[in-house]
């Protein structure tokens, strides 16, 4: 991809958002762009529609908790597809192909991508739903929505996780499930070290609080 191009987008992508929660800030944009960039060297896949989708892949940033949080994708895809149309040297045939991977990343919708661009982006979007990072993502929405960190009657969700209760709920109805929805091997692997974190995590978590006799 033509390095201008790319500086361009990128100045696009930190400006839209520079004031949003942590959890989906520039940091995870440009992390997801560059796992996305990554994956697509080893699929011999299209930069140039890899790197506009991952960069507004959360152009759109609801909370998590919100009934608006399901037009997230629709409208960070009509968000690039605006920004594109007025990018001189940017290919016009691509800007569906990147609106495509964009509506297609959502992991609440369970959207099984078509494309190898879409799959890629899926892949890298949701391993920053798995291991240190994700922890530190989760903890963050939780204040972000104002939900506590574990319910105290059943914090390792035994009885079944509830949406939205909490931050370990979230670890079992989302994070602890990213590893089985991985398409590509390079993702697959990744997924599966970072998913043994989590699971290690959770091992720790249940010793500190048997300790502080809470549960």
């Amino acid at each position: 991809m033509n390095q201008s191009l790319k500086e361009k987008l990128i100045s696009i992508a930190k400006e839209v958002s520079a004031k949003r929660d942590c959890s989906h800030d520039f940091n995870h944009v440009i992390r997801v762009t560059k796992l996305a960039e990554i994956i697509a060297e080893t699929e011999n896949a299209d930069v140039e529609v890899i790197v506009p989708a991952a960069l507004f892949h959360d152009a759109i940033v609801y909370k998590k908790n919100s009934v608006e949080s399901k037009n997230e994708a629709d409208e960070s895809a009509a968000y690039a597809a605006k920004q594109l149309e007025q990018i001189s040297g940017y290919p016009a045939e691509k800007i569906e192909k990147v609106q495509q991977c964009i509506r297609e990343c959502s992991f609440s919708k369970g959207i099984v991508p078509k494309s190898l661009e879409s799959k890629i982006l899926q892949d890298a979007d949701r391993l920053e739903a798995t291991g240190a990072i994700a922890i530190m993502r989760t903890f963050a929405s939780c204040e972000n929505m104002n939900i506590q960190f574990y319910e105290p009657s059943d914090p390792f969700c035994k009885k079944g996780a509830v949406p939205f209760r909490s931050g370990l709920d979230l670890f079992y109805n989302r994070l602890l499930l990213v590893e089985d929805g991985m398409h590509t091997s390079f993702a697959r692997k990744i997924a599966e070290r970072r998913t043994l974190f989590l699971k290690n995590f959770l091992e720790e978590l249940n010793l500190e609080l048997i300790e502080s006799k809470v549960i």
